[in-house]
């Protein structure tokens, strides 16, 4: 008899345990929908951004939350802050745009309908120079490299992210931490 209880008793531990990684799964899957919803709703791969430097103080400081859109009919302007891309690059840069060209491109370059296109020239506003260095070889940013507009921000938020980036085992320890308490929660 006290067998057949302790049997019971462990179908329902491990049927808990399912459960709650269930939960936990559900609840990280909700995340990655909602910030892959955000981006396409934004227009942007990344909704938002932590800026990591120094060069766009005093506009923005290390360890603001920058959130972005990235409207394709929108153009951008002198004195807009930008976040780009250059391809082979890991980290977005935030930066200014100091000067904007329109060119026209051919049909057979492009593969789309002829007209104008929209070259960025981009400087961080505690920077001394442009980003032509940055650049990779580019003369000048295409809207292809653009990652989104700054919209709006919060100062210092970021810091977390920074901290998990500068120490690994801080990011191990707090997902393992977040993870145990999904598993054990009673609810």
């Amino acid at each position: 008899m006290f067998s057949d209880e302790l049997k019971a008793f462990r179908r329902l531990g491990f049927r808990h345990l399912l459960l709650q990684v269930l939960n936990f799964a559900s609840v990280m899957a909700s995340g990655l929908m909602l910030w892959k919803g955000l981006g396409l709703f934004l227009n942007t791969e990344s909704p938002i951004v932590v800026v990591l430097s120094g060069s766009m103080e005093p506009a923005f400081y290390r360890g603001d939350l920058l959130f972005l859109t990235n409207p394709a009919s929108e153009r951008y302007h002198t004195g807009d802050i930008t976040v780009y891309r250059i391809p082979g690059a890991d980290i977005p840069i935030v930066h200014r745009v100091m000067e904007t060209r329109d060119v026209f491109i051919p049909l057979a370059k492009l593969k789309l309908p002829p007209g104008e296109h929209q070259l960025l020239l981009t400087k961080g506003d505690n920077n001394h120079v442009d980003d032509i260095e940055l650049y990779r070889g580019l003369d000048w940013l295409e809207r292809r490299h653009i990652v989104g507009k700054v919209r709006g921000f919060l100062p210092y938020i970021g810091y977390v992210t920074i901290a998990m980036n500068d120490f690994p085992q801080l990011k191990y320890a707090l997902l393992g931490g977040l993870g145990l308490i999904a598993l054990v929660q009673r609810e």
